[in-house]
């Protein structure tokens, strides 16, 4: 069966046709299962906004280095965001002149560290989409169990339908979708439904394979010779149609919908989630979204967050920009397609 469906996609010889794996995941699958070698040119596999890291605002950024700067502060982050560069500098640069940042590997790992120092004000980079979103809920609940006064969060959490409408809107030329497979989890495969019906293009979810993929561009590329427009969930194994609903409600509980502002596209409504009123108490101060952009001269992660060119389209891609000395947001994280694109192209 995989060899027939190899055979149809490397023999495609229709119109072109453009497919976008959102998930940073899927993009080093695709290039890890040599993916393009097994493809017809003429479809052609774009990232997306997938990686909360690299749509994290410079302003965002800004409040951390802030922080962690201010006396008897101390930030805790993933590693992945230390190279990330604000309007000013980064963390690794503020670590450098004298900032106190931790890197932690998990969120519950905060607070060990806020009950065992308890005279330094700890801020967790409560980052991520829909798939970390309930790991922070847990947070919370231990934070509040435990009263521990030390330790609050600075929020920068977004969902990814919104974006998905969005791009639909925005960016016409996308044929279809390989739906984010961590974030379907969490959300169901009925999350993307009025999507598919609305703006009339696939949205298929897969695993991470290589068959997984290439079963699912196979879909994607029957539904629209078939001129069908549906969700179809090649991941059932993992995800399904109603989701988690225990994470579902832990993230109803604490948080709210409000606009969010994602880096390289700007504000998008809805597509954030913040802390309700009621847990205001345990927020570091988040200030909303700011309205202008900061994206360094030169570099196009907008147009690769956005599916209009891959990385190497970029003129800064591994000449100025590189994993050591990552200009844009995309060449910091492992999910973003320049850092994904740099290392196996």
């Amino acid at each position: 069966m995989i060899q027939q469906v190899i055979h149809e996609l490397k023999n495609y010889d229709g119109r072109p046709v453009k497919i976008m794996e959102v998930c940073g995941t899927h993009t080093a699958s695709i290039f890890k299962n040599g993916i393009r070698t097994m493809i017809s040119p003429k479809i052609q596999l774009i990232s997306g906004p997938g990686c909360p890291v690299c749509v994290t605002s410079a302003a965002y950024i800004d409040e951390l280095t802030e922080y962690s700067l201010r006396e008897n502060h101390c930030v805790l982050t993933f590693g992945d965001m230390m190279k990330v560069k604000g309007s000013r500098m980064s963390l690794t640069e503020a670590k450098a002149a004298g900032g106190r940042v931790k890197i932690l590997y998990s969120p519950l790992m905060a607070v060990a560290e806020a009950e065992k120092n308890r005279e330094t004000q700890y801020v967790f980079a409560a980052v991520g989409f829909e798939t970390t979103a309930p790991v922070y809920t847990l947070l919370l609940e231990e934070i509040r169990q435990k009263k521990i006064e030390n330790l609050k969060l600075l929020t920068s959490l977004k969902t990814i339908v919104p974006a998905l409408s969005f791009l639909c809107e925005t960016e016409k030329n996308i044929d279809g979708f390989l739906s984010p497979g961590h974030v379907s989890v969490i959300t169901g495969s009925s999350a993307y439904r009025e999507l598919a019906f609305r703006y009339r293009k696939p949205f298929v979810i897969a695993g991470f394979e290589g068959e997984h993929i290439l079963a699912a561009v196979y879909e994607i590329m029957t539904q629209i010779r078939e001129q069908r427009f549906e969700v179809k969930n090649m991941y059932a194994n993992a995800v399904t149609e109603e989701g988690n609903q225990k994470a579902l409600e832990l993230m109803e509980r604490y948080f709210e919908p409000a606009d969010g502002f994602w880096r390289g596209i700007g504000i998008i409504e809805k597509s954030a989630l913040r802390l309700k009123e009621e847990y205001r108490a345990y927020d570091a101060g988040s200030n909303g979204e700011e309205m202008e952009e900061h994206m360094p001269k030169g570099c196009e992660c907008k147009s690769v967050i956005l599916g209009r060119i891959n990385p190497p389209e970029c003129p800064l891609f591994k000449t100025a920009c590189t994993p050591l000395h990552a200009i844009g947001p995309c060449m910091v994280s492992q999910e973003g397609a320049c850092g994904i694109w740099y290392q196996n192209s």
